[in-house]
């Protein structure tokens, strides 16, 4: 595919690369372009930031997903219709696993063949910067690192520092020196940034401002001249997707998006949708589950930031235990499996009811409980397949169940990616199952499947009056 693209990385965290690469996307959007937004890795916060200023779903470019060829087939299948691609990468430009730094940003762009825009912190750096940009010059030659934006410049004087150092000792354009900016800095919380769905006015106040300023730092000319040398991307072949595209839809699929669960994988989304899936999107937080879908998908966010609201809507949670008694398959990941617990105990220590599904105490804590890729496999027959069905997911999470009584046996053997570490979880009872994994379903292509038909033979029984519990397909 040949559409002009453009990476912002970085040499490490916390250098800019979410606010210039989401204020990017905004002064190309409002100059009449169509983007298409990508975020490097398993983060599903900063896609929403990307989709708010283009008007389109931002995606993820995951090597450990989906394997090179997938990344390819993703960023072509995301890519019909727009101008142009501006893939945010993540962490340090070489930050990934294993020796070769598999899944960095860095290895992204040499898959896509994309160009490089490096964003360069240097407070309290003037010469050094030229070397540091030097370093990650020459530390992959394949790589095609085409400029540099440098970031928090103290004044006049040392930007005209940094620019000289670095154009006259690596060969390579600034194509923008910025000042702090403190006032645009983007809010956090314990998984990353806030997400924008809770300050949603307030990003977009913070996108006017960074555009205006963009306007009159960025070198537009040479950016666009960069991002047309990108090669057209090679060995493009239906490695995930197939040839399938969402046609006849089979299942109505329920998705619960809201202020509280909005972490999902946008090309998982995808996924279900070829597989026949109608996605119909619903609130936990105010109104009712809707009462004609074949499955419910509950997926991550910030439940213990909105726990008493979620408390209030028993009439969502009264809605849920009804057609979850009736057959309905209900599946949960991290923040969905918290809401189904019987009760969630917020970081103040205030328990809140919840939906009750799993008997168990979802309890916060200050410390992160878990962080990496996994691969795991069932223990039994689920909603995702018979035992032994191998999933890859992402766990992130800051809690922990507390089972009443006895714990019931773990839906789920789970080992560490590039570790050694082992350990167990999830469940799952009839049509439910719920864990702290985050999948994406491209990347679980059997699990899509098994649920898929699930869902569609619960349609098939609602329509002959039937109900009960779930069979698996």
């Amino acid at each position: 595919m040949d559409i002009p693209r453009l990476v912002i990385a970085a040499a490490h965290s916390s250098s800019g690369k979410t606010t210039l690469a989401t204020g990017l996307m905004a002064w190309l959007t409002r100059q009449g372009y169509s983007v298409q937004g990508f975020k490097v890795g398993p983060d599903y916060i900063d896609p929403a930031y990307h989709q708010l200023v283009t008007g389109r779903p931002g995606c993820n470019l995951d090597e450990w997903f989906l394997g090179a060829d997938g990344v390819k087939e993703a960023f072509v299948r995301a890519c019909r219709g727009a101008d142009i691609a501006i893939v945010e990468g993540v962490m340090g430009l070489f930050d990934g696993y294993g020796s070769q730094g598999t899944g960095s940003t860095a290895s992204i762009a040499k898959i896509l063949n994309a160009p490089v825009l490096v964003v360069l912190d240097v407070r309290s750096l003037a010469r050094t910067a030229a070397a540091l940009v030097r370093g990650l010059q020459v530390f992959d030659p394949d790589l095609h690192l085409a400029g540099v934006i440098v970031n928090r410049v103290g004044s006049p004087r040392h930007a005209a520092m940094v620019k000289q150092a670095i154009e006259e000792n690596c060969a390579l354009p600034v194509l923008a020196v910025l000042p702090s900016w403190s006032d645009l800095a983007l809010p956090e919380r314990h998984l990353g940034l806030k997400p924008v769905f809770e300050q949603m006015e307030q990003v977009k106040q913070l996108v006017d401002t960074l555009v205006d300023r963009l306007s009159g730092a960025l070198d537009a000319d040479r950016l666009w001249q960069i991002a047309r040398t990108a090669v057209p991307v090679s060995g493009v072949r239906p490695a995930i997707w197939g040839d399938r595209d969402a046609g006849a839809k089979t299942f109505r699929l329920g998705v619960v998006y809201d202020e509280a669960f909005n972490f999902y994988y946008w090309d998982g989304l995808d996924y279900l949708a070829t597989l026949g899936a109608e996605l119909v999107f619903c609130r936990a937080l105010d109104g009712r589950l809707p009462a004609d879908l074949d499955g419910l998908y509950i997926g991550g966010g910030f439940p213990e930031m909105f726990a008493s609201r979620l408390a209030t809507n028993r009439q969502f949670m009264a809605d849920l235990k009804e057609y979850y008694s009736r057959g309905l398959p209900v599946y949960a990941e991290c923040g969905g499996l918290m809401y189904l617990c019987r009760e969630l105990v917020d970081l103040d220590g205030e328990g809140h009811c919840m939906a009750g599904l799993i008997p168990a105490r979802c309890i916060m804590q200050k410390r992160r409980a878990a962080l990496g890729y996994v691969t795991a496999h069932t223990t039994r027959p689920t909603l995702l397949g018979p035992a032994g069905t191998v999933l890859k997911g992402h766990e992130f999470h800051y809690s922990t169940l507390q089972y009443d009584g006895t714990p019931p046996s773990p839906a789920l053997e789970m080992q560490q990616a590039f570790a050694t570490a082992t350990s167990s979880g999830g469940y799952a009872a009839g049509n439910l199952f719920a864990s702290y994994l985050h999948l994406h379903w491209a990347a679980n292509p059997r699990a899509a499947l098994n649920f898929s038909r699930a869902c569609r033979q619960y349609a098939r029984r609602e329509k002959k009056g039937g109900g009960g519990e779930h069979v698996m397909a």
